[in-house]
């Protein structure tokens, strides 16, 4: 059994801006993450719940995106943020076609 505690070190992303563009991308991306969050919930046997509980499996965040409380959706945006950012501070390009 390990007995260290785990301690983060993500890649550090804090100089990076993203672009207009990219802020939008941001949104179509969180968006993306809550449906592949609840298809993953749904086909693990999740359904909608008026309050979370893990024992009923069940969840007021199998909604549709624009349906989520900002809270919800901040955490969504934040992970699909800091995806780009780390893909740009990594060397990468992000372009549309």
């Amino acid at each position: 059994m390990k007995t260290d505690m785990f301690e983060p070190r993500p890649i550090d992303t804090s100089s990076v801006v993203l672009d207009p563009a990219l802020c939008e991308l941001t949104e179509i991306l969180a968006e993306n993450v809550h449906n592949v969050w609840a298809q993953s919930r749904i086909e693990q046997g999740w359904t909608y719940g008026s309050e979370r509980s893990d024992a009923k499996k069940t969840t007021p965040c199998l909604v549709p995106y624009n349906e989520l409380p900002e809270t919800e959706k901040e955490y969504d945006r934040r992970t699909a943020a800091e995806t780009l950012k780390l893909i740009i501070t990594l060397g990468y390009n992000i372009e549309k076609e």
